[in-house]
């Protein structure tokens, strides 16, 4: 048996047909280094995504790098994926059955790729790993998941680009996010 990359990771997930919205879109794995001490993970591809078979490519994607870069990180840096790997009809909020039938290909990428931190972009992802908090609770602040491994949850850049409002809250969570990653590199 082979041993599991996330090469072969891509491979399976373009031929898995475990959740209904394989029959309406492509697999979109996510990428990045693959042994980035950071992974971003927002909540499903969009309609660019699903046409370029990749994550965060959309405008939400081109602000995500911009405020990547306001803390000294490129994309090359971090690896980038979401808790769904299909574009829901219309870009609709993901359902929990979407989430739950797609979780364990996350599990495998963030076992494959081990990082230190995971920087949760919104509610969706915020939720798989705290239910019980809301993002507006949760937002620019870390919680450990495990000894090795920090959560750090921001709003998502697809929220901030439609409510103008939440661009400052976002910015400063990432500034937040910057000085955080000072102290666990």
């Amino acid at each position: 048996m082979p041993i599991l990359t996330l090469d072969l990771l891509k491979e399976k997930l373009t031929v898995w047909k475990g959740c209904d919205l394989s029959t309406t879109a492509n697999a979109v794995l996510g990428e990045g280094n693959p042994r980035a001490s950071v992974m971003i993970i927002g909540e499903a591809p969009g309609e660019k995504e699903n046409e370029l078979r990749r994550p965060f490519v959309g405008a939400a994607g081109k602000y995500l790098n911009e405020l990547l870069e306001s803390i000294q990180l490129k994309r090359e840096d971090v690896y980038i994926s979401n808790v769904v790997k299909y574009c829901p009809p219309d870009t609709r909020d993901p359902k929990p059955i979407e989430k739950e039938q797609c979780m364990p290909w996350l599990m495998l990428e963030i076992a494959l790729v081990k990082p230190k931190v995971i920087v949760t972009l919104g509610r969706h992802s915020l939720g798989h790993f705290f239910s019980g908090i809301t993002i507006s609770e949760a937002h620019g602040n870390a919680f450990p998941i495990t000894a090795a491994v920090t959560l750090f949850s921001v709003y998502h850049p697809a929220a901030a680009l439609h409510n103008g409002s939440l661009r400052s809250a976002l910015q400063s969570d990432f500034y937040k996010l910057g000085d955080f990653l000072k102290t666990v590199q």
